[in-house]
């Protein structure tokens, strides 16, 4: 999957061509900045999903000269850019999961049957949910949750934590099994999916 927005500009264009002009990488902001931030406000909340997002630029943009140019979609990288700065936070992420294994009911938008339908069902097994992925291994979390949040093929999850893609069948597989079983085998993707 090429990256290319507005003018036919690749990820690797673009990081190339901010190598000379600091302005360029805006270009990349502007295109992952949204995606980077749901996925961290969903791991460590609000309140550190912005300074993560912004400490990942911040991290991409002095690593621009090591990007391997061949790639042309640079999103498995800024994720896995991502991934590493939240596993800096992690304790940040395990107190999420405990107040969202606390909270009541969340937010339900008006008119949207199938959205409340998913939402009484998630509130039913949010606890045991939010219990299992802090049970869940680092490595086993972020393999789940970059495919289940972010969207991102198995290949991508591969190049976004530098790990083998029979690694990221072997993690995927083992958290979704702990999830069932904690859920009593409900499939975990009908609650991971809710707050889309």
């Amino acid at each position: 999957m090429t990256a290319v927005v507005g003018g036919g500009v690749s990820d690797a264009t673009a990081i190339a061509a901010s190598q000379s002009d600091a302005e360029q990488f805006g270009v990349l902001y502007d295109r992952y900045a949204a995606q980077l931030y749901r996925y961290a406000h969903r791991r460590i909340g609000p309140e550190r999903a912005e300074d993560v997002v912004a400490e990942t630029f911040l991290a991409a943009f002095r690593r621009r000269g090591a990007y391997d140019l061949a790639r042309t979609d640079a999103r498995p990288w800024f994720f896995g850019i991502l991934t590493k700065e939240i596993a800096r936070h992690r304790r940040a992420e395990e107190a999420r999961y405990r107040a969202m294994g606390r909270a009541g009911s969340g937010d339900i938008a008006d008119g949207f049957a199938d959205r409340v339908a998913a939402s009484v069902s998630a509130q039913a097994n949010r606890r045991p949910l939010v219990d299992a992925l802090r049970r869940l291994s680092p490595g086993d979390r972020d393999v789940l949750l970059l495919v289940a949040w972010s969207d991102l093929s198995y290949e991508e999850v591969a190049e976004t934590l530098n790990i083998k893609i029979g690694t990221v069948r072997s993690r995927l597989h083992r958290a979704r099994r702990k999830l069932r079983d904690a859920l009593g085998d409900t499939n975990p993707a009908d609650f991971l999916e809710v707050d889309r």
